[in-house]
């Protein structure tokens, strides 16, 4: 019984002890960031291999080691050659790029073209690379997947950026076990979708199926299936998302674009946007902005651009003239 106030004294004097010592060091440390002379802050001379004073100019400590390169490049494609080292990690890889690869062209280090024999063998060791590059059907799945991402992004034109959010949510999509009876490709196309509009680059349904494997009704049903049991937070695509492509489509200038962007903030505070496709705003803005400039535009032009029919931008032609109406009035 006694001892327990004596173990708790014990706890309590080498907590105190090891709280001083770590002061103690923080104090040390601080004092050899300061300057000894006038207690300025000291920094790093990397040019002349020295840890100087900033206030007074003391030279602090010299003949530091540099661990930078030893080679000079002056330009980043320059800098990427000389580079020891290999592309950094990415998502967009079922490996995340850190297998090896055997290049295909069919020769050696010093240009010279492989004989028949070392071809055969060179093939054969892709073949094997391949193989031991995915372990299991998971993996094969996810290298799949990856693949189609990849090439639906190229073919949309889409930043890095994008592929790289629409591989993080696949990953997680496979993860939680969401594709027993659904597609790889339907799922990949919906991973892209998502992330096109998280990074606010958007592309319609339709631009999404004409470059996708499966149906539009798929890539939709699939979309609202992943983003529900994720969690994805994907706010509504915005109207003006879309007229900078539009109008670089159809080569319109500057002041079109902005007249276009005018008329769907009228559309937003008339409240004229609610239900309606932003897709189908975005062109009819186009287009409207386009008369409103004095440039020649057809409704066919702008409905090839926008992929959407003559129709629909007709009818938001009249929603968006009659807002602007009723805000001027």
């Amino acid at each position: 019984m006694t001892d327990s106030p004596i173990r708790t004294r014990g706890e309590q004097r080498r907590r105190t002890d090891a709280d001083e010592a770590a002061s103690e060091r923080d104090e040390q440390e601080r004092e050899r960031e300061r300057c000894p002379e006038c207690g300025g802050r000291l920094v790093s001379d990397a040019e002349h291999a020295e840890t100087v004073c900033e206030e007074c100019g003391l030279v602090v400590e010299e003949g530091e080691i540099d661990r930078g390169p030893e080679w000079r490049a002056f330009d980043a494609s320059e800098k990427d050659e000389k580079s020891r080292v290999g592309a950094p990690t990415t998502n967009m890889m079922h490996d995340q790029g850190l297998s090896t690869n055997i290049g295909w062209q069919d020769k050696d280090a010093y240009g010279k073209a492989l004989s028949s024999r070392q071809r055969q063998k060179m093939q054969r060791l892709r073949t094997w690379n391949e193989r031991f590059r995915t372990r299991d059907s998971k993996e094969r799945n996810l290298k799949q997947a990856l693949g189609e991402i990849d090439r639906m992004a190229s073919a949309l034109g889409l930043p890095e950026n994008v592929r790289e959010t629409a591989s993080v949510i696949y990953r997680r999509a496979l993860n939680e076990d969401l594709l027993p009876g659904r597609s790889i490709e339907g799922v990949a196309t919906a991973a892209l979708y998502a992330a096109a509009r998280q990074a606010g680059t958007p592309r319609s349904l339709d631009e999404i199926a004409a470059v996708s494997r499966v149906e539009k009704d798929e890539i939709a049903r699939t979309y609202r299936y992943v983003v529900r049991e994720l969690g994805l937070e994907v706010q509504p695509a915005d109207p003006e998302s879309y007229v900078p492509r539009f109008a670089s489509g159809l080569d319109l200038s500057e002041e079109t674009e902005r007249r276009a962007r005018d008329l769907l903030r009228t559309a937003k505070e008339k409240g004229v946007h609610s239900g309606k496709s932003p897709v189908g705003l975005a062109a009819a803005a186009v287009y409207a902005a386009a008369l409103l400039t004095n440039e020649k535009v057809t409704q066919n032009d702008v409905s090839d651009v926008a992929n959407i029919s003559e129709v629909t931008i007709r009818n938001r032609y009249h929603e968006l003239l009659d807002a602007e109406r009723g805000a001027a009035a």
